[in-house]
């Protein structure tokens, strides 16, 4: 394959290679979804593709998905059945798989985490913007450690003390993404009733308060309040977050949870519908600015 030339695009395998810092759940949406756009390109099926790696095209779909890890072999029997020879695109390629199968720092905490969640991790930790809707609690990433407790013993009410502990944890270390120098933006919507609620207390609940009101202070945290009175929108859509990436290849992805199983949502017109609902929503709250007096006033008649 030639090299690129100059003022031309440069090529997904060399665009993929700029993004080698990203986390491995990004790194292995990215290789896929390259994978995916040579495999089309070749105009070959998925159980073709499936058979050249002694597998089925369910695996192809969900290799191209991202959600499984990859065996080099296997990319290397693609990279050979799409024809590509060119070596710097194989090696780099052949490279990015090797990283995307490189463990997180969530996979310390496989015993307390279901992979689904795990999936949504990477993508957190990923995301350049998080758009949060929250009806339950505070929203997790602005949680603290006393307040998580409360909320992770309610959640896991059969779990031991150690295991909450774990999960607490992790909940912690997922909120450094919001101390880091490159932190994302993140905008959340919360109903108010959600702000009254004592998970752990009326002292767990004044502290958490007290932590939300300075932590809304920061340039890259939004935090808009759904007032009681014009809380039936938010309760109907119930809690959903959209993550939005940096990187090009990457769609914005909507993640709704459930008791036992999450959805990933990345269809266009999934994304408007969610979208459009969190536009109707911030249009419902109070404004930005007014977040702080609420929560004094909160504060106030807590006592």
């Amino acid at each position: 394959m030639r090299a690129p030339q100059p003022n031309e695009e440069p090529s997904p395998g060399a665009r993929v290679h700029q993004l080698a810092q990203s986390g491995p759940t990004v790194l292995r949406i990215l290789l896929g979804g390259q994978l995916r756009r040579l495999r089309e390109a070749n105009r070959i099926s998925r159980e073709d593709a499936g058979e050249a790696i002694r597998a089925s095209g369910s695996k192809i779909s969900r290799l191209e998905l991202g959600r499984v890890g990859f065996k080099e072999r296997d990319v290397a029997d693609l990279l050979t059945l799409y024809g590509v020879t060119d070596p710097v695109e194989r090696d780099t390629l052949l490279s990015l798989a090797r990283q995307a199968n490189a463990p997180g720092w969530w996979h310390h905490y496989n015993d307390v985490l279901p992979p689904w969640f795990e999936v949504y991790i990477g993508l957190e930790e990923a995301a350049e913007r998080l758009r949060v809707h929250e009806t339950r609690f505070v929203p997790e990433l602005l949680q603290t450690e006393e307040y998580a407790h409360a909320v992770l013993r309610l959640a896991h009410p059969e779990a031991p003390p150690a295991e909450i502990a774990r999960r607490v944890s992790v909940r912690m270390r997922r909120q450094q993404i919001l101390r880091r120098q490159d932190a994302p933006q993140l905008w959340a919507l919360v109903d108010e009733t959600a702000l009254w609620r004592r998970p752990g207390g009326t002292e767990v609940l004044r502290a958490q308060l007290a932590a939300l009101r300075e932590a809304v202070q920061a340039r890259h945290i939004t935090l808009q309040v759904v007032p009681m009175q014009r809380g039936a929108l938010a309760a109907a859509t119930g809690p959903f977050s959209l993550l939005r990436f940096a990187e090009p290849a990457l769609p914005d992805v909507v993640y709704v949870e459930q008791l036992t199983s999450a959805l990933y949502l990345d269809k266009p017109a999934d994304l408007a519908v969610y979208k459009k609902q969190l536009d109707r929503l911030s249009v419902q709250a109070l404004p930005p600015t007014a977040t702080s007096g609420i929560l004094t006033g909160i504060l106030e008649e807590l006592g």
